[in-house]
């Protein structure tokens, strides 16, 4: 059975799952496929490749932000309730045995140990009430957080495992920690408590020399450990870098995602080396290691806009304004900069910083939480040439930018029209590139529209084809998750990029095809090492619009149609 992401369970210093994964992926355990959590395809981390060959196939979940917040327990819940929260069970040091599992504590006979006090400090601990199918990784993924783990044990069928760590200090650490919140596997509350041994030591029975799981996933784990020890040492200060940035990343964005670890107390953005940058303080080192360790190396969108995180060298943020490029959270009072804007907050008496992100922001990052209406993912699209534009041109245009599902010109009004993305960061992407943007000789303007859904003409009423639906057009370009289409998405250009050309179509045949669609070929190029491409340098960027427009998917062979893209190359 397969989980939506937000009932996994997480506490603040736990691992990232996807970092649980790679631990498991190297655990050839024969349940491996039937760990219950689900994440984005794009949610994978490259870890090292001994840990990847066996990695248990995982369902796609829409986008970075709807994982799971940490800190909080969730029950099952659909993938929109974010913050939803159970009632923790109380945890201690001495506990009595769940119902059921009466005979648990009398299978640890089977194992060697040196017998000490009962309940006293040691560095192995006992994890009680695990479900049957519990891989070692993931007794092992409770314990990293604390320290080093040197040995693990789980006694297949009974219902509990050991864990050893390096020191009692580390144990100790763990424990006090399930003291006051709940560990959970698999949706089941588990108790953990310091074990009545001082060493883990195993027979031959439950040797972990023969438990090639056991080794694999304390192996896993000490590889992860050392990556983190590399990195520089934990801060409660973290700069990010978000790479290949090619949808709109807003501070209130990276708050959706950073507050899912923890308490998030500031954020300062800014760009430096024309990479979008930001610095994010937590109120402890524990909550930090934890966003770190969870989000370092994923992807906020599919295939783009990854998170490189590292820990700064700064140990506080000096936050001066309230606005959308720094927010101090512990203090809403802040100026915002503006002198008419802190005039008017001074008069509505509303801070800033506790304001809640708005719904375009967190459309942009395709986050929807308990109680809001869905992102919207139409466009209305005005001051349109009305002698030039048909559906079919805006459908072509736009889906530069996103998959148009829909496109309607209004009947009384044919300068304005809505066009219908399938999400809401498209939406965003599109609002970026072709605003203002000169098209058939006039500018266009394209904002979010108030409407939800493009609705289609009833059955019967007059429409002069003026909607069309595309939802199962073969000319998406971003239907296929992780595309390479959404790495090569640039602004409108007077070059346009070309693939897709036949081997028996040549320089001048591009050149007629596109002289006789209007447009005047300044240059041309085909790539060298690859003739199914090529640039075309046009006369302007309208032209190029227009030339874009007219020609993707232009017909040059019985059995080959031209694609057609901006491109951020010049000849």
């Amino acid at each position: 059975m397969k989980r939506p992401v937000s009932e996994v369970y997480c506490a603040s210093p736990y691992l990232a799952l996807p970092q649980l994964q790679a631990v498991q992926a190297a655990v050839p355990h024969p349940q491996a496929a039937a760990v219950p959590y689900t994440l984005h395809q794009s949610l994978q981390p490259a870890f090292t490749t001994a840990f990847t060959h066996a990695l248990a196939p995982v369902s796609v979940s829409p986008a970075l932000t709807h994982f799971s917040p940490m800190m909080h327990f969730m029950d099952q819940r659909g993938s929109d309730e974010l913050l939803a929260q159970t009632g923790a069970v109380s945890n201690g040091s001495v506990m009595s045995p769940a119902p059921n599992h009466a005979d648990n504590n009398n299978d640890a006979k089977k194992v060697k140990l040196d017998t000490k006090n009962p309940g006293a400090p040691s560095r192995v601990i006992h994890i009680r009430n695990i479900p049957n199918e519990v891989t070692e990784a993931e007794i092992v993924h409770l314990g990293i957080p604390f320290g080093k783990v040197t040995n693990v044990l789980v006694l297949k069928g009974k219902n509990q495992a050991f864990l050893e760590m390096s020191d009692e200090v580390s144990a100790t650490t763990m424990v006090n920690y399930f003291t006051n919140c709940t560990a959970q596997l698999r949706g089941r509350a588990v108790y953990v408590q310091f074990s009545n041994h001082k060493e883990l030591k195993t027979d031959q029975t439950h040797s972990n020399a023969q438990n090639p799981s056991a080794q694999a996933a304390l192996q896993a784990a000490q590889a992860l450990v050392n990556q983190t020890d590399t990195q520089g040492g934990p801060n409660t200060v973290l700069r990010v870098i978000v790479e290949h940035m090619i949808y709109p990343v807003t501070l209130d964005v990276l708050y959706q995602i950073f507050s899912r670890v923890g308490k998030v107390l500031k954020i300062v953005t800014f760009t430096k080396n024309n990479t979008f940058q930001a610095l994010i303080q937590y109120p402890d080192v524990v909550t930090a290691q934890a966003a770190k360790m969870t989000l370092d190396g994923q992807n906020i969108y599919n295939a783009c806009c990854t998170l490189r995180i590292e820990y700064s060298k700064l140990s506080n943020l000096n936050v001066k304004y309230n606005n959308d490029k720094s927010r101090d959270y512990t203090n809403p009072n802040l100026p915002t900069g503006d002198p008419a804007l802190d005039s008017a907050l001074a008069i509505g008496g509303m801070p800033l910083a506790g304001v809640t992100p708005t719904a375009a922001a967190l459309g942009a990052a395709g986050i929807r939480l308990p109680g809001q209406p869905s992102p919207n993912c139409v466009l209305l699209v005005s001051n349109l040439n009305e002698e030039m534009v048909t559906p079919d041109a805006l459908f072509t245009l736009f889906g530069v930018y996103g998959d148009v599902q829909r496109v309607k010109i209004l009947f009384n009004k044919k300068d304005n029209a809505l066009v219908q993305m399938s999400e809401p960061h498209q939406t965003q992407l599109a609002i970026s590139h072709l605003d203002k943007m000169k098209t058939w000789g006039k500018q266009i303007r394209v904002t979010l529209s108030k409407h939800q859904t493009v609705q289609l003409p009833k059955e019967g009423q007059p429409d002069a084809g003026l909607t069309k639906d595309y939802s199962n057009s073969p000319l998406h370009r971003f239907k296929k998750p992780g595309s390479k289409n959404y790495q090569n998405i640039y602004p409108p250009s007077a070059t346009l990029h070309l693939s897709n050309i036949p081997p028996t179509v040549d320089e001048e045949q591009i050149k007629d095809a596109f002289g006789h669609a209007g447009a005047s070929v300044k240059a041309f190029k085909f790539f060298p090492k690859d003739r199914k491409m090529a640039l075309i340098q046009l006369g302007s960027v309208e032209e190029a619009i227009a030339a874009l427009i007219k020609m993707h998917n232009f017909q040059l062979s019985d059995s080959s149609h031209l694609r057609v893209s901006f491109s951020k190359s010049t000849i």
